[in-house]
């Protein structure tokens, strides 16, 4: 299509050459294949803009994203890329795909406003005792049940509770959130006229992350797409980190046997991150089997450093060594990301210790755990009954006694204790973290701690990725617990070359030099990671 208007002339002009061919491919099912870093929120809207240059409605153009922070995103960059052609905000649709199902749903009739807090009717149902890993496996098999239904057979028991749950949700006259996906896919699968009316409105469909779609939301996408299939992909099959919420790499894989046509555009530059931190990802992310074969560069101008940092201390000692000088504040982001929360909890202990601003969805501490004040109660009782008896043997005693869904908080508080000679005193101490922590922990802090699953599609300045040892990343349990260990090694491969990537100017690896990662073994020789 020849291009008319002067702003996408100059905004195509200023794509490199795999994007600009990627954002005007022709129309049809297309997947573009974008690496980390790579430019993909760029190349939509570029694509978005060709497309109502080209003479296409604006309203017949959907895009659709995985969660609400993309869609947000999202939606800015399109309402600035078309407001020089004179379009409001808003005049293409942008949305995730559940709230496209909810719009989807409401437009068929449904009440859609009495939304169910699946948490909280688990809670009902099962009891306040019920424990967290029950709760977990329960919410993990509803969505399978929903999403997935043709996947592995649920366990008896757990589909018992399935089927209560759904007549709590009939008498309630609720849904909850799969609901937005499953129900609106069978509405258009039963509703022709409600089908037609959809296609029409999402006559070029773009679909952001396709890797990180369930089964329910790519049939939905193939669906709306219909005959025409005017349907452009973007995601990276290497960057599919979402088993636990329904995620299959193979599902990307196998487009082309789904969408007959499929053209495959891919990306190669990666333009965020430091030349090294993308040679030795893009080593390490090669060693997987199921997986696109791609060239990964660096950009022509890409600056930045990659440190390996062996470290044999205990993760406290790890994490007051780290936040020493590399966590200055001055020098932009600095982002501590680990394989799972609990590994954050030295780190948020140390920047509470030191002062340090922080944010973090979780860090990993029980501060806030009301059990802690439970046992220090009970130690109060006992010396009242056993006055002089030394407080740690103690309270050592006391947790050993403890049933073992309260471990986490019994190994926290007996790590806190041993600097205290009373438990007086530890609460003190208590007290006081639990203040700091409330003034330090904030969405302002350039200091970020999480796991590596909740960094994807954020970067910053400076990453350290922590706990690169034998047994930790990739984690030990999972794979002990996999019914297919090699497929969810693979996944946490791809994890760890997601954590690599967040980088822009640095990138610091934490192991152990006696037990490195085997993802550190297969991305650097033997050599360079002796102490």
């Amino acid at each position: 299509m020849a291009v008319t208007h002067l702003s996408v002339q100059k905004r195509l002009a200023d794509l490199s050459p795999d994007q600009r061919a990627a954002a005007t491919a022709p129309r049809g099912p297309t997947l573009c294949v974008a690496p980390a870093g790579s430019g993909k929120t760029t190349t939509l809207v570029a694509r978005v803009a060709w497309l109502v240059d080209g003479g296409l409605a604006p309203e017949r153009i959907c895009a659709v994203t995985f969660n609400r922070r993309a869609a947000e995103e999202l939606k800015e960059r399109v309402d600035a890329a078309l407001q020089p052609l004179g379009l409001a905000p808003g005049a293409v649709r942008i949305r995730t795909f559940h709230a496209l199902g909810r719009e989807i749903l409401r437009g068929a009739g449904m009440d859609v406003t009495h939304l169910v807090d699946r948490a909280s009717v688990l809670t009902e149902l099962l009891g306040p005792g019920a424990p967290p890993s029950v709760l977990r496996a329960a919410d993990d098999t509803f969505s399978r049940l929903k999403l997935d239904p043709d996947g592995a057979a649920a366990p008896p028991a757990l589909l018992a509770l399935f089927q209560r749950y759904q007549a709590h949700l009939r008498a309630a006259g609720g849904l909850d959130f799969d609901d937005f996906v499953c129900l609106a896919l069978g509405r258009l699968r039963e509703d022709t006229a409600l089908l037609e009316h959809w296609r029409s409105a999402c006559e070029s469909l773009l679909v952001d992350e396709v890797q990180d779609l369930d089964r329910s939301q790519l049939e939905m996408a193939l669906l709306l797409a219909g005959p025409a299939a005017d349907l452009f992909l973007v995601g990276d099959d290497d960057q599919t980190i979402y088993a636990w919420r329904l995620a299959d790499v193979r599902r990307v894989l196998g487009l082309a046997a789904r969408l007959p046509g499929l053209r495959r555009h891919d990306l190669i530059t990666n333009r965020r991150c430091p030349p090294e931190v993308v040679r030795r990802a893009s080593r390490l992310v090669a060693c997987n089997r199921e997986r696109f074969v791609k060239r990964i560069e660096p950009a022509p101008n890409a600056m930045g450093s990659l440190r390996l940092a062996p470290d044999p201390g205990d993760p406290l000692a790890r994490a007051r060594l780290l936040l020493g000088a590399w966590a200055d504040p001055r020098e932009g982001t600095h982002a501590i990301l680990a394989r799972t929360n609990a590994e954050l909890a030295p780190f948020a202990a140390v920047a509470i210790e030191r002062g340090l601003p922080y944010r973090a969805a979780e860090d990993g501490l029980v501060l806030d755990d009301t059990r802690i004040d439970a046992i220090l109660d009970r130690i109060d009782a006992i010396q009242v009954e056993h006055p002089g008896f030394p407080f740690l043997p103690l309270l050592g005693r006391l947790i050993a006694s403890m049933p073992t869904e309260t471990s986490a908080v019994s190994e926290a508080l007996l790590a806190w204790a041993a600097p205290y000679a009373s438990a007086k005193k530890l609460r003190a101490a208590i007290a006081a973290a639990r203040e700091a922590r409330r003034t330090l922990r904030r969405d302002d802090a350039s200091l970020v701690l999480a796991t590596a699953h909740g960094t994807k599609g954020l970067e910053f300045d400076h990453v350290a990725c922590i706990g690169l040892d034998e047994g930790t990343f990739p984690s030990a349990r999972t794979l002990a617990e996999a019914a297919d260990p090699v497929r969810v090694l693979e996944e946490e491969r791809r994890l760890a070359y997601v954590a690599w990537t967040r980088a822009r100017r640095s990138l610091t690896l934490v192991y152990d030099p006696a037990a490195p990662s085997p993802f550190l073994r297969e991305a650097f020789d033997a050599d360079e990671l002796a102490a």
